[in-house]
């Protein structure tokens, strides 16, 4: 008895620090694990086939929000992510704090995602989002830069601030800002020519939608533009443009049906030119022939191009069955560099087992018409489940 007593105690003398630190705090642990069984077959090379989490779908963290009176409330965010495939532990995703308001919106001060990414367009009107067969991966129909400016799975912007407004008569807005002297986020490798960069070049991105309901049809258009401005350092590597990206897309929802799309084009290409696993799936070794993945939504380095993504789904119960697809154009560049072009079409199901758990599987193909050592045809095939807590 005694002993249980010393117990009780000791744990309660714990716990009442973490209660008086959460009186006006409500702090929300989160997260997300998924595992697939996926393979990506390259035309003339052996079939790649992982069981795992390569699309940055696997994250666990911590939401914090505290009460200031006045309608004010102060905001935190930790996030890491993970393979359910790997040893690694956590690797860094977003990590910011914010002060939000429903009258005037919220801004967020540190490491965060793009507009381009969860706001218009991009990861939201891709239901097959941080799976194999994601619009942004070997796909490759939607930007997915190394300045983590796109839809990159794994594409986060570093040093920055980020205004999102409240919902007016159906407008709402989101604009990000990247101070100089902080490299652009990368997985892998981390560059002078990131965003952000050296000799305080200020990157910025902005965007914009729309969003109505009119008998029983939901309706949504969203546009944006993104620029990342060289530096004096990428100069005398031969960058010799900053990057222009215009985006703009549309959504349509009735009842069990929904369509969505969007469009962008790319001048002076410096992040979205860059391989890396913001750009693709998996191993960000594009030298590499028998590698899982590929760039197909690159544009050559100070090249042009466009891309295009179009896909529709249509509910049934449990079940929603999905069927899109798209193409990328890079432009040649002064004969140093031929024009490519890459189209791909998806078709799969997800399945809800519960509000929180799921089960997904499809199939993909892309078609390059310039084939070579790193870019080929490809077979995705892919089955897998993830859960939500």
């Amino acid at each position: 008895m005694n002993k249980k007593i010393i117990s009780l105690a000791v744990a309660g003398a714990l716990a009442a620090p973490m209660m008086v630190s959460a009186q006006g705090t409500n702090v929300t642990m989160f997260g997300s694990v998924q595992a697939e069984y996926a393979t990506v077959d390259y035309q003339g090379l052996s079939s790649q086939a992982h069981i795992g989490d390569d699309t940055g779908r696997s994250r666990w963290g911590a939401r914090v929000t505290e009460n200031l009176g006045g309608g004010l409330q102060a905001k935190a965010h930790v996030e890491y992510g993970f393979s359910t495939g790997g040893n690694n532990i956590g690797t860094a995703r977003e990590r910011w704090v914010a002060l939000a308001n429903d009258g005037w919106g919220e801004v967020k001060f540190g490491r965060v995602q793009s507009p381009f990414k969860d706001f218009a367009g991009g990861m939201t009107i891709d239901p097959f989002a941080y799976t194999t067969l994601q619009a942004s991966g070997s796909g490759g129909t939607m930007t997915a830069s190394a300045n983590g400016l796109g839809s990159g799975a794994q594409g986060f912007v570093n040093s920055a601030a980020r205004y999102d407004s409240p919902k007016v008569e159906g407008f709402s807005f989101s604009g990000i800002i990247m101070p100089g002297d902080t490299p652009r986020y990368d997985p892998v490798f981390s560059s002078s020519q990131n965003s952000g960069g050296e000799d305080g070049e200020w990157d910025f991105q902005v965007a914009g939608k729309y969003e109505a309901q009119m008998q029983g049809h939901n309706l949504g258009v969203f546009g944006g533009y993104s620029r990342d401005n060289i530096s004096t350092a990428q100069k005398t590597v031969g960058v010799l443009n900053s990057e222009e990206v215009w985006r703009g897309g549309a959504s349509w929802s009735f009842q069990n049906f929904k369509l969505n799309g969007q469009y962008e084009n790319i001048n002076n290409a410096v992040g979205a030119a860059t391989c890396t696993n913001a750009a693709m799936l998996g191993n960000p070794d594009s030298g590499n022939a028998d590698s899982r993945s590929q760039c197909n939504s690159a544009m050559h380095l100070n090249g042009d191009g466009q891309l295009w993504f179009a896909g529709g789904q249509y509910d049934m119960g449990n079940t929603s069955f999905i069927a899109q697809g798209g193409m990328s154009e890079a432009k040649s560049v002064n004969g140093v560099a031929a024009k490519r072009e890459v189209s791909s079409f998806t078709v799969g199901a997800i399945h809800n087992l519960s509000k929180r758990s799921s089960l997904f599987g499809g199939y993909q193909r892309a078609m390059v018409d310039d084939k070579n050592a790193i870019f080929r045809d490809s077979d995705t095939y892919t089955v897998g489940m993830r859960h939500n807590f």
